[in-house]
């Protein structure tokens, strides 16, 4: 009987032989395919449970404002007259206020003598400084743009300098440098089509009266022509005021309140005012904005529902149609389930909150496990107490102290009522004058003109004040060969005729200007020239007048060196007459203004009390220094000055001392108020009430919601394993994938010679088959 083979030479189906043996070779590679498509699933499945955490975190952090829970709703009866918005730092009170504007503010303009060219150059080539300083003018009139009998007051917010040279000294390049310097002007050219049309404008870009502007030029005459603009002194405006500068005046339920800006937020306590028309009255209502309460906390409620309910989903089991979810039966997802609702039935603590459970706002747990808002008892939350709901959801701090203020918290920080106690106030650092010794400023007049050296009977008298004494004093007619001989002459007769008084002047000239100055000094000190024939002849049409006062600057005897907040600087201060109040603002705007002073965000107040000046340093703490070490001016003005150091606030907080910084006192390492920090702006030292802090559900879950998603966390921990199984089973895959490939090889070795065997032996077989055939016949 013959064998049958398929493959070489016989009927044996090796490849069926062969892939039915494969397919069972490969039972356990397909049983590791189908682990890994499972722990892929679930890798697929806790990525879309971190994504859904993300969400619920943002949405709770965005619930940690205590604004969310406490705002006000505040509306302007008519929009056009104010605009109205919240104020942050403090809680408006609700109520109806009227509102009357009188005066918008607005910044002053001022406008240049016409110029032939806006590109030609202006002057000579010599290096110009212009400083700018801005201030309050007082008193006077104000006629065609100018001023008369007024007087500057400087801000004391610092003087700010642009440089003029060959490169910029056009009407166009002057523009271009002011605006270039950001002094707090900016200037244009305009064309007004007259025969010199081109007028360098300049506007200040700050409203308000104590923002007018004063403008010293040191170089270039022609420059200080165009630009010289004291409004104190009525020769020496060089620019006319087109609009003035004016503080915003109106009323508030009949108080009247003047505003540098047209934007007030500390009139109406918590309330933004933003003024847009004159002449006009409107209400202001502040009321609760109770609306926006309900969105938020309907807001925290989806957001756990939603969470919840994704956690429900991803563990759920169908015992209906008996499937599962991808993350059905994990241990960390039931983890996650337990602690978010174990949160839910553990009370806010710390005082800062009026409720501490979220069923007493209406917020309940259904038997589901979602929550779900009673309106009705929310409502009546927020009649009994709206401004205690927020302690419930959002991060809240409270000090009993009422000149202390909460500022923030950590991480670290744990709810609860901390003791306060303030060993040692905040101080700022300060230099005040000991035994100054002021030099007093003499009055005196300076002519406007170059005076005639003919004295005839055309021009031969004056009318004379002295220290508030009036004589006519008569020249000799004759022509002087001078203007030196012509000041002596004029001296001469003035003291001649002040003999029996006892006053006496110096008569000086510079270029043939004559400046007659009383020997006298302090506030009486005065000259003037009210008429005479030789008046305008002999000292212009619009002499200086300049009145003695209690405190003088002279050139040489100018400068200070001031060290501040660890800054140390030359400040130069303007050679003049000062009263004591304007020499004071002089001092703070020169340190203000000082480059390396502004560079370094440092600034000071400088006051004075019976010409006793302070210059203090606006910062407060350890790192709050002022010195006046030197300068030409120092031992007028200040002697040898007392130096106060800053100090920062020291105390204790829930029985620890705590960390002092400025007017900030921080918690320390290791207690329960650890990182919790107040503002302590005054007051006395010992015992000042507690501060109370509380950490809202919104809070908690951000906070647990951020621990999920830690690197560290349960989640990263499960789809790291997951991550860890997925990679040995790939080797493992990878490990039978290799042997299974050796398997097939050798099966089909294998049977690949058995076919041959079989072959040969059928070849065999037909052989003796023929050769049994051919044996002859046995009968």
């Amino acid at each position: 009987m013959g064998l049958s083979s398929s493959g070489i030479g016989s009927n044996l189906d090796v490849e069926s032989i062969v892939s039915q043996l494969m397919s069972v070779e490969r039972k356990p590679l397909t049983a590791l395919a189908t682990k890994e498509a499972s722990f892929q699933a679930k890798l697929s499945g806790f990525g879309t449970l971190k994504g859904a955490i993300a969400s619920f975190q943002n949405s709770m952090r965005s619930l940690t404002d205590a604004n969310k829970f406490q705002g006000m709703r505040i509306t302007a009866a008519d929009a056009s007259i104010a605009s109205v918005s919240a104020a942050t730092g403090s809680s408006p009170t609700p109520g109806t206020y009227t509102l009357e504007v009188t005066k918008l503010a607005q910044a002053q303009k001022l406008v240049a003598e016409g110029q032939t060219s806006a590109t030609a150059a202006i002057g000579g080539n010599t290096t110009t400084t212009l400083s700018f300083d801005f201030g309050t003018i007082s008193d006077g009139v104000l006629a065609s743009g100018k001023y008369s009998g007024s007087s500057f007051l400087s801000s004391g917010a610092g003087i700010k300098t642009v440089t003029i040279d060959s490169s910029n000294n056009s009407l166009n390049g002057i523009r271009d440098a002011i605006n270039s310097a950001n002094v707090g002007v900016t200037a244009t050219v305009v064309n007004d089509g007259g025969t010199s049309p081109y007028r360098l404008a300049l506007t200040v870009n700050t409203t308000g009266k104590t923002n007018s502007l004063k403008i010293s030029v040191a170089g270039d005459s022609t420059i200080s022509g165009i630009l010289s603009h004291d409004p104190g002194n009525t020769t020496g405006q060089a620019l006319s005021e087109t609009t003035k500068a004016q503080n915003a005046e109106f009323k508030v339920d009949g108080i009247s309140i003047s505003k540098t800006t047209n934007s007030a937020s500390d009139v109406i306590a918590g309330v933004n005012l933003t003024l847009a028309k004159e002449g006009a009255t409107t209400s202001v209502t502040v009321a609760r904005d109770s609306s926006t309460l309900t969105s938020s906390v309907t807001a925290f409620v989806k957001a756990y529902n939603d969470i919840a309910q994704t956690l429900r989903d991803a563990a759920a089991y169908n015992s209906s149609t008996k499937t599962a979810a991808i993350l059905n039966g994990e241990a960390s997802v039931r983890a996650i389930q337990t602690q978010v609702r174990s949160m839910l039935n553990t009370p806010v603590a710390g005082d800062a909150t009026a409720y501490s459970l979220l069923s007493q706002v209406g917020v309940t747990i259904q038997k589901d496990g979602l929550l779900t808002l009673d309106s009705a008892k929310l409502q009546k939350a927020v009649d009994t107490n709206f401004s205690g709901i927020a302690g419930l959801f959002a991060t809240v701090g409270k000090v009993s102290d009422s000149l202390a203020t909460y500022s923030a918290a950590t991480a670290k920080t744990k709810p609860g009522s901390y003791a306060v106690t303030i060993d040692q106030i905040a101080r700022q650092a300060s230099a005040t004058a000991v035994a100054p010794t002021h030099t007093p400023g003499k009055g005196s007049i300076t002519a406007s003109a170059v005076g005639g050296l003919t004295i005839d009977g055309t021009n031969d008298t004056l009318e004379v004040t002295l220290d508030g004494v009036s004589h006519t004093v008569t020249l000799d007619q004759q022509t002087y060969a001078d203007a030196d001989l012509l000041a002596a002459a004029v001296q001469t007769k003035i003291n001649d005729a002040y003999l029996a008084d006892g006053k006496s002047v110096n008569v000086t000239q510079t270029g043939g200007a004559l400046k007659i100055t009383s020997a006298s000094s302090g506030t009486s000190s005065a000259v003037n020239i009210t008429a005479g024939n030789g008046k305008t002849n002999l000292l212009g049409a619009a002499p200086t007048v300049v009145a003695g006062s209690v405190a003088s600057i002279a050139s040489g005897s100018d400068t200070l060196e001031v060290q501040l907040d660890g800054v140390t600087a030359t400040v130069t201060l303007d050679a003049g007459n000062y009263s004591y109040a304007s020499l004071a603002a002089a001092i703070q705007s020169k340190i203000n203004g000082n480059t390396s002073v502004a560079s370094a965000g440092a600034s000071v107040t400088v006051t004075e009390s019976g010409g006793v000046f302070t210059v203090r340093s606006n910062r407060y703490g350890a790192s709050s220094s002022v010195g006046i070490s030197g300068g030409t001016a120092k031992a007028a003005l200040f002697g040898t000055p007392n130096v106060v150091l800053g100090l920062d606030v020291a105390g204790k907080i829930n029985g620890f001392a705590a960390t002092g910084s400025g007017q900030v006192l921080t918690g320390a390492e290791g207690n329960d108020a650890e990182g919790l920090a107040i503002k302590i702006t005054g007051g006395a030292i010992g015992s000042r009430g507690t501060v109370s802090y509380s950490q809202g559900y919104a809070n908690q879950f951000e906070k647990l919601a951020a621990s999920l998603l830690n690197s560290e966390g349960p989640l990263q921990a499960r789809t790291n394993g997951l991550d860890t199984s997925l990679k040995s089973l790939a080797k493992t895959k990878q490990r039978l994938t290799d042997q299974l490939a050796a398997t097939e090889k050798r099966y089909r070795a294998q049977f690949s010679a058995l076919d041959t065997m079989i072959a040969s032996m059928s070849k065999t077989s037909s052989f003796l088959t023929q050769q049994l055939a051919n044996l002859p016949k046995i009968e």
